[in-house]
């Protein structure tokens, strides 16, 4: 057994002395704060206190975990929403879209995470009040970053913007979207809105409807001004002047007629989308040269050339015929708005995200005033700066591009300037294949 000191003793005596100085402190301390905390806990012990609030912790966690869970629908019911037609949209008790389809932004309907149509907004809360189902149609526009721009700010090969003007927005254009509505309560949280899309039958209805009164109205003018040449020509003694210009009265109506016949086949023809096929691959520099070929017999009167040019290994899905008609239109027109001797420019080449392809018309011509550019694309809307080129237009030139590009999955948008001329530019998504 070793030998214990006198030292050791009380080195051992003053550290129990220590521990036993600290504990009678902490319990005087204890003595003096425990009627504090009482209080503030009205009275319950540091440790119930504790345990309830971690109770509280787990409870709250418990709560936020019930919620996440309630906010999805049941896997029956969501997997049938994607079974559905049209875009359906599913609202829950806070007015909140907790399912929606992609098309439902598109057509302006939803917009972060929230219906933005006041109609469609105000029967979703009178459905979820009084139950049954509601069923109505509406007119909507689709919002502008929906709208394709590209090549709005693309150069034209020498560092400038092709649109002429680094400051300018290029005006785009949309078609509104004629939308069946039907909104349901499936639940006491949920209520269904189901967007039926029907804008391709209406328009068609609607060019349709043009086809037959415009062509009805115009069949009167020649009908009067062939009597008219019929009752010259029974007449004795009438100078050869006279009948000649009478029949070119009828000549020059009769090709209006044919003119505006032609357009507005090809508008009906415009409005029916083009599904993606191997057999409908086309080189976009190929159509814009044979549109300028169409075109060059008009230029040539004014002694006018169109210069086309670009890349050569572009390829988008597409009608041949609608693609050729909307840029010789758009040649046709700068043509038409161009001095004698005018130089207009036909340039074809890829975004700067190698997605699209790019067809621009640039002319130095008249231009187009800033308060009709929202205008130009609409059926028979004329502007105000005809010429003796343009007096027998139809108006129907900008409309079958528009249809065209949109028809295409594409876009049509103009920068133009009085007395500096102006750009369209008609954009037109690459084949897939070549796009990656």
């Amino acid at each position: 057994m070793p030998h214990i000191t006198t030292t050791t003793i009380i080195a051992v005596a003053f550290v129990l002395l220590a521990i036993g100085a600290v504990i009678g402190v902490g319990l005087l301390i204890a003595d003096m704060i425990m009627p504090l905390v009482q209080s503030a806990t009205h009275g319950e012990s540091l440790r119930d206190r504790f345990a309830e609030r971690f109770a509280r912790l787990r409870t709250h966690h418990d709560e936020d975990d019930d919620d996440e869970d309630s906010d999805d629908l049941e896997e029956s019911t969501a997997a049938l929403l994607s079974m559905l037609p049209g875009a359906p949209i599913v609202v829950d008790e806070s007015d909140e879209v907790v399912r929606a389809n992609p098309d439902a932004y598109r057509l302006g309907v939803v917009d972060d995470d929230v219906i933005v149509e006041p109609r469609i907004a105000q029967a979703v809360r009178t459905v979820r009040e009084q139950g049954g189902k509601t069923m109505f149609e509406l007119t909507t526009m689709t919002p502008q970053r929906f709208l394709r721009m590209a090549g709005a700010d693309e150069t034209d090969g020498q560092g400038n913007v092709a649109s002429g003007d680094a400051h300018a927005t290029p005006v785009a254009v949309s078609r509104p979207n004629w939308l069946r509505v039907t909104v349901g309560r499936i639940s006491e949280r949920f209520v269904i809105v189901l967007l039926d899309d029907v804008s391709e039958r209406v328009r068609f209805a609607q060019v349709r409807d043009d086809f037959i009164a415009n062509v009805s109205e115009q069949l009167v003018k020649p009908s009067a001004e062939l009597q008219h040449l019929a009752a010259s020509l029974e007449q004795a003694g009438l100078e050869d002047a006279r009948i000649a210009q009478d029949a070119r009265n009828v000549r020059r109506t009769i090709a209006y007629i044919d003119h505006m016949v032609k357009d507005l086949l090809l508008l009906i023809k415009a409005q029916e989308q083009v599904t993606p096929t191997d057999e409908n691959r086309l080189n976009v520099l190929n159509e814009a040269r044979a549109a300028a070929e169409v075109a060059q017999p008009l230029a040539q009167e004014r002694g006018q050339r169109i210069a086309v040019s670009g890349s050569d290994a572009l390829v988008v899905h597409g009608e041949s015929e609608q693609i050729r008609a909307a840029i010789d239109k758009l040649i046709e027109n700068a043509l038409e708005y161009s001095p004698d001797g005018a130089v207009v420019s036909v340039d074809v080449k890829p975004d700067r995200a190698g997605r699209h392809a790019v067809v621009r018309v640039i002319d130095r011509g008249t231009g187009i005033p800033l308060g009709e550019q929202q205008r130009i694309f609409e059926r028979f809307y004329r502007g105000a700066n005809q010429n003796e080129h343009t007096a027998d237009g139809v108006g129907l030139g900008l409309a079958i591009v528009k249809h065209v590009a949109l028809t295409h999955q594409g876009s049509v948008h103009v920068w133009s300037r009085p007395g500096q001329g102006s750009t369209f530019t008609l954009v037109l998504p690459l084949d897939p294949a070549q796009a990656d």
